[in-house]
């Protein structure tokens, strides 16, 4: 099989005419997600399982089987062994690499050194470590069944000769406007993929450029949107309609199957927020109640940021000036329901205690 040779971007070839009523209905969900975003005093807080939740599902995408509670658990100090290890970790790069990113747009375009400094951070001590993290690809690379031949590949990226034209290509891309930003999105996206840079982590790479690209064009407020919950569940259309591209130059099937994904994911993604939010408002009110304590929203925030911890974190976490303090609250908090013992404490072992509540809205099921 010949490596696959990219077109040149922006693309000529797209029909409009067929995407326009997805384009209209897809900029109003996400800019009626966004503006929930932009009505949330303390979205770090409040979203974080959500950030975690998106980073899980799509390391899943690429055969991960850690779920949030275990992410969770792991950051409260549970111990875990093996292929469970190796995914956690996977999971925390990826979510890692996202805040990092955008703490660096701040004062930096979307480029591709920032791309090569997600890699290598997502690469940091899991599988593909041994893959040049942080550096595009010098060799060829193909796709398709284990240990299979070039001859039996199903996708052969393009050649490292032309890699860098190609990438400069799409760098040039992502700092000019097309006629659409969601179009332009699903072209950016595809297009990284088609390419394949480097030679392992490339669909996580390519899926956290989305929410990026949407902040860096200011269509987000912050790069909080989530769209590996859509990709996930139709992970083989999403694969055939890459394919598409490759084979028959279907650029507008996988842009109409990329703005369906917007729309069902920004509506989900609404409904989660809305949800979190509810779940906070209905708390600041209980929590209060049940420990009549001047620190107990400091408490709420401190088990919305985190919803698994160790009973010794969350004093530090929190800032409640005492330990002895922290320990009472939770005392409380457990005894009304709000908490729930995950594991018992021993000798100078700290119970690990969840927020069931939360971690349920996030995970949209009930694990807690």
């Amino acid at each position: 099989m010949e490596p696959y040779t990219p077109q040149a971007l922006p693309l000529s070839s797209i029909d409009y005419g067929r995407l326009v009523g997805l384009v209209g209905k897809a900029n109003a969900e996400l800019a009626r997600y966004d503006g929930l975003l932009q009505g949330i005093v303390n979205p770090n807080v409040l979203l974080s399982p959500l950030t975690t939740q998106e980073a899980v599902l799509s390391s899943k995408i690429e055969g991960t089987q850690a779920t949030l509670d275990e992410v969770l658990e792991h950051e409260a100090g549970q111990t875990f062994t093996g292929e469970k290890n190796q995914d956690i970790q996977e999971i925390v790069n990826y979510r890692s690499a996202l805040m990092i990113a955008t703490e660096e747009l701040a004062y930096r375009p979307l480029s591709l050194g920032l791309i090569k400094e997600m890699h290598r951070m997502l690469m940091n001590s899991v599988r593909g470590k041994d893959k040049e993290p942080g550096s595009f690809r010098r060799d060829q690379n193909w796709i398709g069944p284990y240990n299979c031949t070039i001859d039996h590949a199903t996708f052969v990226p393009p050649s490292p000769l032309q890699l860098l034209d190609h990438l400069e290509n799409w760098e040039r891309y992502l700092g000019s406007d097309d006629a659409d930003v969601l179009i332009q999105t699903a072209v950016v996206h595809a297009q990284f993929e088609l390419v394949h840079p480097f030679k392992d982590g490339n669909g996580r790479i390519g899926r956290l450029v989305i929410p990026l690209f949407l902040f860096s064009k200011h269509a987000l407020s912050r790069p909080m949107f989530y769209l590996s919950g859509y990709l996930e569940t139709n992970r083989d259309e999403y694969y055939e309609r890459l394919k598409g591209i490759s084979q028959g130059g279907d650029w507008s099937g996988w842009i109409e199957f990329f703005l369906k994904a917007i729309i069902a994911q920004a509506m989900d993604n609404a409904e989660k927020v809305r949800s979190i939010l509810a779940l906070y408002e209905a708390m600041k009110i209980r929590v209060v109640d049940v420990t009549h304590s001047q620190y107990a929203i400091q408490a709420l925030d401190a088990i919305f940021d985190r919803p698994i911890f160790k009973t010794t974190d969350f004093a530090v976490r929190s800032g409640i000036p005492t330990k002895q303090t922290a320990m009472g609250l939770l005392r409380l908090l457990q005894k009304a329901g709000i908490l729930k013992v995950l594991f018992e404490g021993s000798g100078s072992r700290p119970a690990t205690l969840a927020f069931p509540e939360l971690i349920n809205i996030a995970e949209g099921r009930q694990v807690v």
